[in-house]
């Protein structure tokens, strides 16, 4: 093994460690976020740790039993024999085949996600979270844990309606005995809301005090439900021989409430005479045969029917189809006729049995999808499975098959041995109130009311435990902040706030107070996180994830997005306004995680489906060029990093922000000097650096780093290789060199240069911001102001573009646009204008439009001077290998034979003017820019229009700074006069007698210059107030030998001005007239 010795450290020896390997232990979280937490713990070193318990459960005990526990519940005693009456057989038959199949195809998922691994303890929640991110996890989690809690509250209520209703009647605290409609059910509301209430806080108590009981009795309850189902299909194959005799008793073809008369007769006879009986006393006047009586009494007979006729007697074909009613309609009999007014007044309508809800199909699937929930108890028991990974897929499909059978034959039984009116009959006021259920039973009613009552209490109880733990998972996890109260708890990990929490939110179901209103609820939180188990089931299989390698083989994707869709219908088929809140919940709980949670990365399908859709997006990007319609300006903004790693110029990323809103791509890049081997470290940090202030800035994008041996490649680098396959940058943006006059930042413009050179070969547009240091920040706002756009040559219509994008931002919002364009000698100016109002008209474009005269006029003897300085400055420029002291000394040389062939008259002045200037320093490169708006001007050509102090001044609005005093700016009168000859300059004379030199300057500089000055003079003139100037900027010279004239004209173009945006086009048009 010696060719790996030196990796041992980081990468230890297989045979070392397989053992640690085989031997996961099932951690809440990931290994190393668990031994993070653990280590944040701190639990003193000399404790000992106490030993784990090794997980003992197997299939039968850990999965099935706990499965069939949870499924079998309140619906099936309390609402099934209601929901078969009401919806039919076949209507009933279709419900729970359509629910058993959603929860079937649901535990296939999660079977398939539970075997892809070892599942740590925490369940369902773990899955979801695992499967599908953090933020769908912790949504659906918050789901999961609603509709835990609300199941609770639906079991207390179950459990207070057997006792109130079956077991104790007369423990009402609010009678109900005597009244009738709305009095009679907001009394029985309120019993449940007081008895909830009382039955919800002392459960609380149970399980704040001892959970450990409630675990140790879960067995006593589960053969509660099991003897009770048994006593059900005991009674059903009794009635094959011998049916139980339950009469009901019906007037006319309506079925009358059991209590108040013994007989189900009007008269009877008796000692050879004929007497009323106490049915007859109910609905008449006295219990004399000559009585006045109720019309539908005395128009209709008595019958008496057999509640349950038993298996053989054929009811089937009766109750095949449903029957749904209206709230307060009378329960009738099919096939008997009754002889009725129907003008005639209803009375002594609290003697039949009334329908107390609105009953139609898809409340039925509201109220009774809780009773398939339950399939992922063995999946929260995972921790202490001895095999997850075996029996969750085996226990869970095995309960489920087992359940699905029961709830299915159930339908049919029903159906086929229970009389219609009692099937109706939701509270058994027909059969002298029994549980319609226990009427079925073998050997006794008190069976099944018994049985139900103590199964019912024990899955609230079992509720009031999970409901809590997965509360305090979820808030360990860190996902939701706001939560993060609830992980703590007792000293022994019990967790008091998640059950103080989950109480309260459990009262609320009590004080809705019917069980019929609060099942759809927590139906939707069930099948929300059914549909997101078979989501993440979906996703894992169609993305093909490396890790995506499940034990469990039966799954496939159509199963899962079957089962998917399966949840969304029944979601909405139960109930669309819950279903929209539903959604509602976990969408604002999704964005919140999005915005205030923690960064999780938990190798979850979401960010697989990001990729992928990425990619597919990448690849159809790559078709085409976009549309003109579509352009928007995708920005690789170049930042150069100071000592520290840190931005020079964090404005840039201000402008960007301004520029984007948000939109659109953005790649913010910078380059390191070295290679990458020595430097990584540094890129590193420079990358956390750019990162840090993108977050800071509010630019959504990328940052991007490279390493070369120069910052030129590596300027390079970034523009050729910057974004990937069609989402690559189309404008550069790059701030203006500040101090390019210094010697020493020789190799910086001659960077942004090749920059310029480079964007306009790749064809993209390129924005150079000058003074960016006063551009203003996201926070400030413009409260007036303008934004002028000089339109001097078309460059497809940026400058049109940029103005109005900025203006998107609150920053520009309240500046106005203005648009000035250049008209020549031989141009119609009036035409021009009305012809670029037309344009911004089609545009939708609001700007003023102005369009200015420049006309062509002699070359002035400060264009001429200003020329051979800059010529003089090429000359010393291309001298950089001398040293600092020889190149100072060879400037000075030249600046003094300049200054000798201009010498003034006056001595006196020249020698006041150079003492002026001998704090300024010897070399004019080392004024930089941001010391004064106007760009430095050579001195000798202030000696030349310096005669009259008073003709030069500094542009308005710019500060006097340190080294300031000597930067003047040629006015409009001062160029007058030295044009004209004025009578004040008696220089003139001195000017014609430089003209010698003037002769042997390059022409085509000296009308560069000329241009330069003449529209720094028009755009002083009318934008020297404005808040941003933009302005197209002229092309870099073809012969490199030209470069620092090219930094000089634009220095001078732009002389002055507070904010200038220099933009280059790309090439193409970005702005069309076309909807």
């Amino acid at each position: 093994m010696a060719l790996f010795e030196e990796e041992m450290d980081n990468s230890p020896m297989v045979s070392s460690i397989l053992s640690s390997l085989a031997n996961y232990s099932n951690l809440p979280q990931g290994s190393k976020e668990h031994e993070e937490a653990e280590n944040e713990e701190g639990a003193a070193p000399s404790k000992k740790k106490p030993a784990v318990k090794a997980p003992s459960l197997g299939t039968l005990m850990g999965v099935y039993l706990p499965c069939i526990q949870n499924i079998f519940g309140v619906i099936l005693f309390l609402r099934m024999t209601w929901m078969v009456g009401i919806g039919g057989v076949f209507g009933s038959f279709i419900i729970v085949f359509m629910c058993c199949s959603t929860t079937m195809l649901t535990a296939i998922s999660m079977s398939a996600i539970a075997t892809n691994g070892v599942v740590p303890a925490g369940g369902s929640y773990y899955m979801i979270s695992r499967s599908l991110g953090p933020e769908f996890g912790g949504a659906v989690g918050i789901c999961f844990y609603l509709g835990t809690t609300f199941a609770g509250a639906m079991y207390i209520l179950g459990a207070i309606e057997l006792l109130l209703i079956y077991i104790l009647p007369q423990a009402a605290i609010f009678k109900m005995e005597g009244l009738e409609g709305a009095d009679m059910e907001a009394a029985m509301l309120n019993n449940m809301r007081v008895y909830g209430t009382i039955v919800l806080s002392f459960m609380a108590t149970v399980v704040f005090v001892g959970v450990k009981y409630v675990n140790k009795l879960a067995l006593v309850f589960l053969a509660c439900v099991i003897l009770s189902i048994l006593a059900v299909y005991a009674g059903v194959i009794k009635t094959a021989f011998e049916p139980p005799v339950f009469p009901v008793c019906i007037l006319g073809n309506r079925t009358l409430i059991s209590k108040g008369f013994d007989v189900c007769a009007k008269v009877i006879e008796r000692d050879n005479g004929t007497v009323t009986t106490k049915l007859w006393k109910i609905f008449c006047d006295s219990e004399f045969l000559n009585a006045t009586c109720d019309e539908y009494f005395a128009n209709n007979n008595v019958s008496e029917i057999q509640g349950i006729p038993g298996v053989s007697s054929g009811i089937l074909a009766e109750n095949l189809f449903g029957y749904y009613l209206e709230k307060g309609d009378f329960l009738e009999k099919r096939g008997i006729s009754a002889m009725q007014d129907p003008d005639a007044p209803i009375t002594n309508s609290n003697r039949y049995v009334l329908a107390d809800i609105t009953s139609f199909f898809t409340l039925l699937v509201g109220i009774y999808f809780p009773s398939v929930t339950g399939i992922m108890a063995g999946s929260n028991r995972s921790g202490d499975l001895r095999d997850a990974q075996k029996s969750i897929p085996i226990g869970t499909i095995a309960a489920i098959t087992t359940t699905s059978i029961v709830y299915m034959s159930a339908v049919v039984l029903f159906g086929a041995c229970i009389e219609g009116v009692v099937l109706r009959d939701k509270f058994g006021e027909g059969v002298d109130g029994n549980l319609v259920i226990g009427t079925l039973a073998w050997p006794s009613p008190w069976v099944i009311v018994i049985g139900s009552f103590f199964s019912t209490c024990g899955a609230g109880l079992q509720s009031l435990t999970g409901a809590p733990r997965l509360l305090q998972a979820i808030s360990r996890d860190s996902v939701i902040p706001f939560l993060k109260v609830f992980g703590h708890g007792k000293a022994n990990g019990e967790p008091t706030w998640a059950l103080l929490l989950t109480a309260s939110i459990c009262e609320i179901g009590i004080i809705i107070a019917s069980l019929d209103a609060v099942a759809p609820i927590l139906s939707m939180f069930f099948l929300m996180c059914y549909m997101f188990v078979n989501l993440a089931c979906a996703l894992q299989t169609l993305l093909r994830t490396p890790n995506w390698r499940p034990r469990f083989k039966f799954y496939h994707w159509a199963l899962s997005f079957l089962g998917m869709s399966l949840c969304l219908s029944l979601m909405f088929i139960c109930s669309w306004y819950y279903a929209i809140v539903a959604m509602v919940i976990a969408t604002c709980i999704y964005k919140y995680i999005e915005f205030a949670g923690a960064e999780k990365e938990w190798g979850d399908g979401i960010r697989g489906i990001s990729l992928s859709a990425a990619r597919f997006a990448l690849m159809r990007l790559e078709e085409g060029p976009p549309h003109t319609k579509n352009w928007r300006p995708q920005i690789m903004v170049l930042v150069s990093m100071d000592s520290e790693q840190n931005v020079e110029q964090p404005r840039l990323l201000s402008l960007t922000n301004q520029l984007k809103a948000g939109k659109g791509l953005t790649i913010v890049g910078t380059s390191v000097v070295g290679t990458f081997l020595n430097n990584h470290a540094e890129a590193q940090k420079a990358d956390q650096s750019l990162r840090k202030l993108m977050e800071t800035e509010k630019v959504k994008g990328f940052s991007q780093v490279v390493i070369s041996s120069n910052l030129r490649d590596g300027t390079s680098h970034l523009i050729q290789v910057g974004g990937l396959g069609g989402l690559k940058h189309n404008t550069v943006l790059v701030s203006w060199p500040r101090t390019w006059k210094q010697a020493e930042d020789n190799l910086r413009f001659r960077n942004f240069i090749e920059v310029v050179r480079e964007t306009t070969a790749a064809s993209m547009a390129l924005l150079v911001p000058k003074n960016i240091a006063a551009y203003p920040s996201n926070g400030e706002r413009f409260t007036e102001g303008h934004i002028d756009v000089w339109w001097i040559v078309h460059d497809g219509g940026m400058l049109m573009l940029l103005p109005f994008l900025l203006r998107q931002h609150k920053v520009w919002r309240k500046c106005k646009m203005r648009i000035f364009t250049v008209a020549q000698m031989d141009d119609n100016s009036i035409q021009m204008k009305k012809d670029l109002i037309t344009f911004l008209y089609h545009l939708r474009i609001d700007a003023e439009v102005e369009v200015v005269e420049m006309h062509d006029s002699d070359i002035s003897a400060y264009t001429y001077e200003k020329t051979l300085v800059m010529e003089q400055r090429s000359q010393i420029l291309k001298q950089m290998h001398l040293t600092k002291n020889e190149m100072e000394r060879e400037i000075q040389s030249i600046t003094d034979s300049s200054r000798g062939s201009i010498r003034r008259k006056n001595p006196s002045n020249l020698q006041s003017q150079q003492s002026s200037e001998e704090p300024a320093g010897v070399s004019v490169e080392e004024i930089p820019e941001e010391e004064s708006v106007a760009v430095s001007r050579p001195k000798q050509v202030q000696l030349i229009h310096n005669k009259n102090p008073t003709s030069p001044t500094t542009p308005a609005g710019s500060a006097a700074t340190p080294g300031s005093e000597v930067q003047m700016t040629w006015t409009d009168k001062a160029e007058t006069q030295a044009a004209a000859g004025h009578p004040e300059q008696g220089g003139v004379k001195d000017i014609f007698n430089m003209k010698p030199e003037w002769e042997s300057l390059n022409q085509s500089n000296v009308r560069r210059m000329h241009t330069a000055l003449r529209l720094n003079e028009v755009i002083m003139k009318k934008s020297k107030e404005a808040k941003l100037v933009l302005l197209n900027m002229p092309g870099p010279p073809k012969n490199r030998m030209g470069e620092e004239n090219y930094m000089e004209f634009l220095e001078v173009l732009t002389e002055g001005l507070n904010r200038v945006l220099l933009v280059r086009g790309g090439g193409r048009e970005v702005i069309t007239i076309y909807s």
